[in-house]
């Protein structure tokens, strides 16, 4: 405690980023390091486990001095030590983990658990307004697209979640397809601006019925098809040439390849394979807001990071009468604040653990 603040401690470490930061209050972040490794894994166009856990465990000691440095708090005055120790990649997780047990038990502070996932739906009370409850959180990343019922920061149903590909990894692997670089969806976000999202169809998959949960497989295999001279189209050609004729030209094009396409080509593709991702989401975000009356939409994730995603949601927002809740641009990332300002409200709650706390690849609730 200092000046009547409840300070938390964080630490994250559930993928590729390893982060600690200190939150006051669940709401006020007074430091928040994050060690990225994009260079590390940009080669092989995705996260390497093995990489990523050993970068960390380089790492975890010198992001939790500069994270302390950096608020200019002492051990004293922390309340408690918050990590993300479910979902995520094993290895990964389990340094941050074991970094935290070691501050908890040198300090002799709590040890708070939390969801990462959920986490992602708290990032945008950071540094703001407390949210308003009931709200639709939708939780987009590389490695998780799943929709929440939210009746407070700790109170979380989950309504539905990827069959498949996650909607960060898609456009990741389409990052790839285009030449594009990794991350992908910086990569994508940058080319679709110069493109037409009208000019190739590209499929959505909403599944049965009214269903909430996402598939996006799909869509990644119908843009390598593009690519290839395959199914995809560009708009009115089959209108105008006839489906037998539109075979032809498949046939004949089949393995062109990205490097024959022009840069105007890969914008409008990229744009395409944007609009698609983007409406799909915010289709089942407004199916999710329906279903739980929500007076706030929250999106968190890194993919909330998306301009178009972002002016989507807004739109949403707007038409429903809700409040639109994302988190600031440095939030959208894995981050230990995130965690922090979620294991505020855990501790309040009595939610602590002690040492024999697992890492647990998925969530246990």
């Amino acid at each position: 405690m200092i000046a009547n603040r409840t300070l938390i401690v964080g630490i994250e470490s559930t993928c590729d980023e390893a982060g600690c930061a200190v939150v006051a209050d669940g709401r006020t972040v007074l430091s928040n390091v994050v060690a990225s490794q994009i260079d590390l894994h940009a080669r092989f166009g995705g996260v390497v486990p093995e990489i990523a856990s050993r970068a960390h465990i380089e790492s975890i000691n010198t992001v939790i001095s500069q994270a302390l440095a950096e608020s200019g708090i002492t051990p004293a005055e922390v309340a408690a030590v918050a990590v993300a120790n479910e979902p995520g990649l094993i290895g990964s997780l389990l340094v941050g983990l074991m970094a935290a047990k070691t501050l908890a038990w040198v300090w002799d502070r709590p040890l708070v658990p939390v969801n990462h996932v959920w986490a992602h739906a708290y990032a945008p009370a950071l540094d703001a307004e407390p949210i308003e409850y009931p709200a639709a959180a939708l939780v987009c990343s590389g490695g998780h697209t799943a929709l929440y019922r939210c009746l407070s920061a700790t109170e979380l149903e989950l309504l539905g979640s990827t069959i498949d590909d996650a909607a960060g990894e898609a456009f990741d692997k389409v990052a790839g397809i285009l030449g594009l670089g990794f991350p992908g969806g910086p990569a994508i976000d940058r080319a679709a601006r110069e493109g037409d999202p009208s000019i190739v169809k590209l499929p959505i998959s909403l599944l049965k019925g009214q269903s909430l949960d996402f598939s996006f497989s799909g869509i990644k295999t119908a843009v390598l098809y593009h690519v290839n001279g395959l199914p995809g189209k560009r708009k009115g050609k089959k209108s105008r040439r006839g489906p037998h004729a539109e075979r032809a030209a498949a046939q004949e094009n089949a393995g062109r390849g990205i490097e024959s396409f022009t840069a105007r080509e890969i914008a409008d593709l990229a744009a395409s394979f944007q609009k698609a991702i983007v409406d799909t989401l915010m289709i089942k975000l407004r199916r999710a807001a329906k279903v739980t009356g929500a007076r706030t939409l929250i999106i968190g994730g890194g993919v909330s990071a998306n301009s178009a995603l972002r002016a989507a949601a807004g739109e949403l927002a707007d038409k429903l009468h809700c409040r639109l809740r994302l988190p600031d641009m440095p939030m959208t990332v894995d981050n230990a604040a995130m965690t922090a300002g979620l294991g505020f409200h855990y501790l309040r709650a009595g939610r602590m653990a002690d040492y024999n706390l697992a890492a647990r690849a998925t969530a246990s609730r």
